[in-house]
């Protein structure tokens, strides 16, 4: 069976990580893999890798980005409906929201009888004015007349998509997003000089957080909730794991700050879950989200997550059982229960625990490819 993966652009991100690792991993005996994207994105030579390892089919199609233009969309539906044509692909999968329309448009008008779309999140989302979050819900609701199957990878996103009237919610299916479980926690054998590596007090608890500088992940108040702790205990540190557009303001506000040595960016790093393992807290200040990896990765390595309460990290974190979680946008509370895991060691070994066994056998990444798999298998027979 041919499966022909489609995707916006291979950035550093759960979504991409995951589709790569589909792509590279689905039974070779049962399936053969094609990925297109858009190019442009950190880890294009991880992909280039696997296509020269006659692993994956690549085509990086001209035109697919994340940004609406009328005339790069057109050139990448165009550029897409050509490689399926050439290809002849069985099933059609597509991820992201611009992939998934133009996707799903072009395994319609080629006759691909097989396609699914899995939401990783939605294009629309409350930052958004009135006018584009109708236009952005109503394109799901015509593309996902499209697809044989709809994945989500949160109870939160499913609820959405059928309060919205987004799909058939007979064609709804929950696969999570995954990670290697058995990576997590990291061994580090020398913990005390790993943290001193990282710019990091010996002794100093740390909290770290992962993710893009953009409006989603909203690093601004990772920022500002760190200024309040360290106006009131100096023995925290905060890490930020990740680049973006916003990096350099974020840069600035910590200098003004005088904080260049208690709050450190980092940029995007090869050693995730070495960086992991050597810290105690993990923050995420999201406004919204599917399933953040990020996530999955700190509360697996016994990291204590505190975090904004949206969507799919809800379905993760219970206040006060395996982490805390805050209102949106409450950067004050956020700070308060850091401080508070920071001063009590035996709550943060408590929670730690609670954290570890939550990220169960359904979070395992071969386990999401071999649902995939059966649901590749499942739909083809229904034909």
């Amino acid at each position: 069976m041919k499966v022909a993966h489609v995707i916006t652009r291979l950035e550093l991100g759960g979504a991409q990580r995951n589709t790569l690792y589909t792509v590279s991993h689905l039974d070779p005996a049962k399936f053969q893999c094609l990925l297109i994207s858009g190019e442009g994105g950190m880890l294009d030579g991880e992909a280039r890798a696997l296509k020269d390892q006659n692993r994956i089919g690549l085509y990086f199609v001209p035109g697919l980005i994340r940004e609406i233009s009328p005339i790069s969309d057109v050139r990448a539906l165009v550029g897409i409906i050509r490689v399926l044509r050439r290809e002849k692909p069985d099933v059609v999968h597509t991820h992201s929201s611009k992939a998934g329309i133009l996707g799903r448009a072009a395994a319609r008008l080629c006759g691909v009888l097989v396609v699914v779309h899995t939401y990783h999140g939605f294009g629309f989302h409350p930052r958004q004015g009135p006018w584009a979050r109708r236009f952005f819900i109503f394109l799901e609701k015509l593309c996902a007349r499209w697809a044989r199957a709809l994945v989500f990878v949160s109870k939160s996103n499913w609820n959405e998509a059928a309060a919205r009237g987004i799909g058939d919610p007979r064609r709804y299916r929950l696969i999570r997003s995954g990670i290697k479980r058995s990576d997590y926690p990291a061994s580090v054998p020398d913990r005390g000089r790993a943290k001193t590596a990282l710019g990091a007090g010996f002794h100093k608890v740390v909290a770290v957080s992962i993710g893009n500088f953009k409006p989603q992940k909203n690093a601004m108040d990772f920022i500002s909730a760190a200024e309040m702790v360290l106006a009131r205990n100096s023995e925290i540190e905060f890490l930020y794991v990740g680049d973006g557009e916003m990096r350099t303001a974020a840069e600035a506000r910590i200098f003004a700050r005088g904080l260049s040595s208690r709050i450190k960016l980092l940029g995007w790093r090869q050693d995730v879950p070495q960086i992991l393992a050597v810290s105690d807290i993990f923050v995420l200040t999201s406004l919204w989200e599917g399933l953040p990896r990020a996530l999955l990765e700190a509360m697996a390595s016994g990291l204590v997550p505190v975090c904004y309460a949206a969507n799919g990290v809800s379905e993760m974190v219970q206040d006060g059982v395996n982490g805390f979680l805050v209102a949106p946008g409450d950067a004050a509370a956020l700070a308060d229960r850091v401080i508070r895991l920071a001063a009590d060691e035996s709550l943060r070994r408590r929670l730690s625990l609670k954290a570890r066994e939550a990220v169960g056998e359904e979070f395992d990444i071969d386990e999401m490819v071999r649902r995939q798999e059966r649901l590749y298998q499942d739909l083809s027979s229904c034909l």
